[in-house]
């Protein structure tokens, strides 16, 4: 899959690509959402982000207030996982995930398959995508901890060599 050329506007209003984003690196793309349940997951994934940063990864959130449980804009959605989580993880505007108007990468994204098989909408907040540099994809669903062994199996696995 040749995500590369889809296009990205960052939470500061830059736009970018994915493949700028990544820049030859193994990415977990996680859909975020500030008031959701499930946000204490920022941690791990910062954590993740700086444990694999310097051997070509990166994790790249994508708020999304489908589920409505996101801030009201990217200023706000900034400051609160900034001041909240720490996080220092690239993000891009929010962005719709699913349905006809669901960003380009989501619409690629959710062809790959789960753990069960299923392919298509994702399901809640914090569904994560962990793409190698060759394109291959792997989803794993958002009750699956950021540092569940799967996923750092998947990250290890992804990670250029």
């Amino acid at each position: 899959m040749d995500l590369s050329g889809i296009p990205i506007t960052t939470i500061r209003g830059e736009q970018t690509t994915f493949g700028a984003l990544t820049d030859g690196k193994a990415a977990l793309v996680v859909n975020v959402a500030s008031r959701c349940g499930l946000a204490p997951q920022y941690e791990a994934l910062e954590a993740l982000h700086k444990k694999y940063a310097d051997r070509g990864f990166t994790v790249i959130g994508f708020p999304s207030n489908q589920f409505l449980q996101e801030l009201s804009d990217e200023d706000k959605i900034a400051e609160y996982c900034s001041a909240t989580w720490g996080v220092t993880f690239p993000m891009s505007e929010k962005v719709k995930i699913n349905g006809r108007s669901a960003h380009p990468l989501y619409k690629e994204l959710t062809t790959t398959p789960d753990a069960e098989g299923k392919t298509g909408r994702i399901s809640w907040n914090f569904e994560k995508f962990v793409v190698a540099p060759d394109g291959r994809v792997t989803r794993f669903s958002p009750r699956t901890l950021p540092d569940a062994p799967e996923v750092v199996a998947a990250i290890e696995d992804a990670l250029p060599r």
